[in-house]
């Protein structure tokens, strides 16, 4: 208990800390670069650099928010594990992988917080050690290490600018063949640790991780890694990046969207609604709006927290129970963590007022205004609607109805440092979306629409919370079983096969070839006429001479005895 609370209590001051520089350097408009010498050898000096400007310093103040309360929320929810300080530690690291990344302005110790994010999520993933964890952490760290790749690459190409620090190329270079080839490195990387298509499979995967850990990852550290880097990089980001980033964030977050509907694992639903939202931020930082994907993950990551630790707080009281069909009628024993889970739901939807409203609202209205053709319009108000859907299909079933568990269960808000914890989130849930639109948006975004335009994100989003009550209500009737509601809830809920396209089909057929060759010439031919056959030459050559060794007066006496009679024959 008392390295939750000083881990939570240093967490929170430093917190405090952050946001009130962050306060100061966005009023005084002014950036610092630390450099700190580690080493000094023969006039070589290894520098240490440190970025110290408005958004590192804002979103540094809410990771660190964020995980003191996860820190303070976790004490109870792992109280059962006998290895409680080791998870501790294990998510500090993580926290303070992502705050390497965040103040660094230079690409080789952005690689450490990069590399760190990757290694602690592997061993987070795998934490709870059985067939289906390590599964998901190699998938995990697998996927990740394709992004790796792609920055130890594009580390070798800014050797072209005589340093790392690529704060001070971003402009100036801009236009450079070398600076577009490092940019398409970084789309890569951005998009293999944000989960965007292809490499969308693993983040689903990521759910076998113990809940805190999976508030703090879809919340503000893993997944919100690529687009903090991409839009550090968004000054030299191409036309053709743009495009490219556009149409595949475009699709990842209509896909999750889809998948999220038919989904009814409760973790997995919340895991795909980060998808769709990270698709949200990358296709707008791809539309030239950085200051407004960054609004948006900085909204998300404080409802998203919330909602996996509501999460976190039902299936602890299920008896570790994650499928939604099996609750029902919760509102009813735990009254104050479903009324946390519905605001988190509705500030996820755009409620008017929460939090999510004033930065998803702000996006589609831009999206609305700006001249991004009929399909990014078409594919952002779906993706819009669909997300109201899923949302109200997972309210349905958790909330409303019959309970449907176990008779004998210890359902309710009795869990009081959970609690605690959540508490410590709900009231910048509400409150912070107004409070970050005044202080980021320093010129307010003036946007001129037509009446029907302005109240399209209403009714699509009334059309999305009927739409989500209808398949809520079809998956309960008759309906369901029909062979083309089957097929279709397969295809739409397995991510668009996703997995097999990029996970087991990256995996599995070279595994299995493998295995093939293996057993046929490694273990069959090749050992045949190899190794095993000069094994058993030699064997029955010597066994062969053994006998002779063995029997060798006996042999003596019988050859005798044969020249002998041999000898005798002749001479008759």
């Amino acid at each position: 208990m008392l390295v939750c609370l000083v881990y939570c209590v240093v967490f929170l001051a430093l917190s405090m800390l952050s946001f009130f520089l962050s306060l100061d350097f966005m009023s005084l408009d002014s950036m610092v670069v630390l450099e700190i010498e580690m080493v000094s050898i023969n006039s070589n000096s290894v520098v240490m650099s440190i970025l110290l400007d408005w958004m590192s310093l804002l979103f540094a103040s809410f990771v660190l928010f964020i995980s003191s309360m996860v820190i303070f929320y976790s004490h109870e929810y792992m109280g059962g594990d006998l290895m409680m300080n080791r998870f501790i530690l294990l998510v500090v690291m993580f926290v303070v992988s992502m705050l390497l990344l965040i103040f660094s302005p230079n690409l080789i110790s952005i690689l450490l917080g990069w590399d760190g994010l990757g290694l602690v999520s592997y061993c987070l993933v795998i934490y709870y050690q059985n067939v289906k964890s390590y599964n998901a952490g190699m998938i995990t760290a697998l996927t990740n290490r394709l992004g790796d790749v792609a920055f130890l690459m594009s580390i070798a190409w800014m050797f072209n600018f005589g340093s790392w620090n690529y704060l001070f190329f971003l402009d100036i270079m801009s236009s450079s063949v070398e600076m577009d080839i490092i940019m398409f490195l970084m789309l890569l990387a951005g998009m293999t640790k944000s989960a965007q298509i292809p490499f969308s499979s693993w983040l689903p995967a990521a759910m076998a991780a113990p809940t805190p850990v999976s508030s703090l990852v879809h919340s503000s550290t893993l997944v919100t890694a690529g687009v903090y880097l991409l839009i550090r990089f968004n000054f030299c980001m191409g036309e053709s990046v743009k495009i490219i980033l556009l149409f595949v964030a475009s699709l990842t977050m209509f896909m999750a969207g889809l998948g999220a509907s038919y989904e009814f694992d409760l973790k997995k639903i919340i895991a795909l609604s980060t998808l769709s939202q990270l698709g949200l931020m990358m296709s707008i930082l791809a539309m030239g709006g950085y200051i407004l994907a960054f609004y948006h993950l900085l909204t998300h990551a404080l409802f998203k927290a919330l909602l996996f630790m509501c999460a976190g707080a039902m299936i602890h009281n299920l008896s570790n129970c994650q499928d939604i069909r099996f609750m029902g009628g919760i509102i009813n024993q735990m009254p104050l963590t479903c009324t946390f889970f519905v605001i988190c739901n509705m500030s996820l939807c755009g409620l008017p007022f929460l939090s999510g409203f004033y930065s998803k609202d702000l996006i589609l209205e831009y999206v609305s205004m700006g001249s991004v053709g009929f399909y990014i319009y078409l594919i952002y108000f779906l993706s819009t609607g669909l997300t109201v859907a899923y949302t109200f299909r997972l309210v349905y079933y958790v909330l409303s109805g019959n309970y449907n568990h176990f008779c004998l269960s210890g359902l309710g808000d009795s869990s009081s440092e959970m609690l605690k914890g959540m508490l410590g989130i709900i009231l910048f849930v509400v409150f912070m979306g107004s409070s970050l639109s005044w202080m980021i948006l320093s010129t307010p975004y003036f946007i001129c629409l037509s009446f029907t335009m302005k109240m399209m994100t209403l009714i699509v989003t009334v059309a999305g919370g009927w739409i989500g009550n209808e398949l809520a209500q079809l998956a309960l009737s008759w309906k369901s079983k029909s062979l083309a509601f089957v097929e279709s809830s397969i295809f739409f809920g397995s991510m668009w096969n996703m997995p097999y396209v990029s996970t087991f089909g990256v995996n599995f057929y070279f595994l299995h070839e493998g295995e093939k060759i293996y057993s046929l010439v490694d273990q069959g031919w090749s050992e045949y006429f190899g190794s095993q056959n000069f094994y058993v030459t030699l064997s029955v050559w010597s066994k062969f001479f053994q006998i002779f060794h063995s029997n060798n007066l006996k042999i003596f006496l019988s050859l005798t005895t044969m020249s002998i009679v041999f000898l005798v024959l002749m001479i008759f």
